[in-house]
């Protein structure tokens, strides 16, 4: 239900989800975009719930002294960034502690054991991958705040260098049914795959420069317009294959860095046996199987699944299952040492979770991208016997409320 309703309001705290939460006079929570804890701010009703509200900033009255002045003019309209106008190392504290509130709140840990985020190398042109929406008038934008509505943009400072440099350049005018356009960079940002999704199954007349690599995804499936369907991003030298619709890191540096720590934390045997469970094109798995057993890669993604054998088709110590975790890990019959889990935002269900712990191994390794599930699946995890040793954050997303983690369940 929408209102006019204005109020005069503090806010107190960030919460997950890039909002700042204040209270109403009548004591419901209300959420405001773009807003500092310690502002006096007037805001005007723009949703409302029976135990929440949510509002919209019409003037800030008195500000933060944290306020700084946003990169980018689309900021406060396009909702792709949310904390632009907070500087970077406040964006390193406010992640830590919204991250630490999820666990205490929701995985009922007393005390997390929250190391100090690891920030990324890059804070600004470090994504890899872009999806535009395109405007009914052929303009190639991001989503509005918690709206459907496609807002134009003339600048983006979170893709690479080699991508801001096509997409701008891109002819979408007059193109039936193109509903959104994935651009991919890959080796040294020449490698670009460009994905065109629409409700048409009919291949789309695309004006750019089929020197490039050209895919269109439709109800009527896949379709190659030029070059290849997939791109190559070298991590450490290793260059992955990863084809158009395949989950990949989008922090490419930050990816490394995880991939280092895995390596330097993981207790690594000759004869250890790791299921690497949500694997997608093999990343961790890639680089864990010299130095291991045995490992076992779980993907469910048909186009990941082809991705993850073609990567990791030198290493004769790697099986694959290429099914949902679901229907894999309930009849496993072994004994792994080390489960790693990289679960898309959603999390794990009760089934794969109960498998897991069924499997005992002595460490759950769980790589995670929204704090609210994990914290729901560290509660789980507790009260089937495995306590919560480490939690590392890392900052995949600067600019955004995303949170990215590395969490280390040990066997009690």
């Amino acid at each position: 239900m929408e209102s006019t309703q204005e109020f005069k309001i503090i806010p107190t705290k960030f919460v997950y989800g890039g909002d700042a939460l204040a209270r109403l006079p009548d004591g419901r929570a209300v959420f405001i975009p773009n807003a500092l804890p310690d502002e006096e701010i007037l805001i005007r009703i723009v949703e409302e719930k029976e135990h929440y509200a949510r509002g919209e900033i019409i003037e800030i009255v008195t500000p933060s002294p944290l306020r700084i002045q946003p990169r980018c003019p689309h900021f406060g309209d396009c909702g792709g960034c949310h904390y632009q106008h907070i500087s970077y190392e406040e964006q390193l504290k406010i992640k830590k502690s919204i991250f630490i509130d999820q666990l205490v709140r929701m995985g009922k840990i007393t005390d997390p054991p929250v190391t100090e985020i690891v920030p990324s190398p890059q804070i600004w042109n470090y994504r890899n991958q872009i999806q535009l929406h395109i405007s009914r008038e052929g303009e190639p934008g991001f989503l509005k705040y918690r709206s459907n509505q496609v807002v134009p943009i003339q600048e983006c400072h979170l893709p690479e260098d080699s991508l801001n440099q096509i997409w701008p350049a891109l002819s979408l005018e007059y193109i039936p049914g193109l509903d959104r356009i994935s651009l991919r960079s890959g080796e040294e940002g020449q490698d670009t795959l460009i994905v065109l999704e629409s409700s048409d199954p009919k291949p789309i007349e695309f004006g750019v420069d089929l020197a490039l690599s050209a895919v269109h995804q439709g109800p009527g499936g896949e379709i190659v317009l030029a070059g290849d369907d997939f791109t190559i991003i070298p991590v450490q030298g290793i260059p992955f294959v990863v084809s158009a619709g395949s989950f990949f890191q989008v922090n490419t540096r930050v990816a490394e860095l995880i991939v280092n720590f895995l390596l330097e934390e993981l207790p690594l045997e000759d004869n250890s046996l790791i299921l690497d469970v949500y694997c997608g094109v093999g990343l961790f798995s890639a680089f864990l199987a010299p130095h291991v057993g045995k490992v076992i890669g779980i993907e469910s993604d048909p186009k990941a699944a082809e991705d993850f054998q073609y990567n990791l088709a030198e290493y004769e110590n790697v099986d694959f299952y290429d099914l949902p975790a679901e229907n894999v890990l309930p009849f496993l019959e072994l004994s792994p040492d080390i489960i790693l889990l990289d679960p898309p935002r959603a999390g794990i269900s009760k089934t794969v979770l109960d498998s897991v712990v069924s499997l005992k191994p002595g460490l759950i390794t769980y790589i995670s991208c929204d704090p609210a599930t994990l914290a729901r699946d560290s509660d789980r995890f507790q009260k089937q016997g495995y306590v919560l040793q480490e939690s590392t954050l890392f900052d995949m997303f600067p600019q955004t409320f995303h949170i990215e983690s590395v969490n280390m369940f040990q066997r009690a």
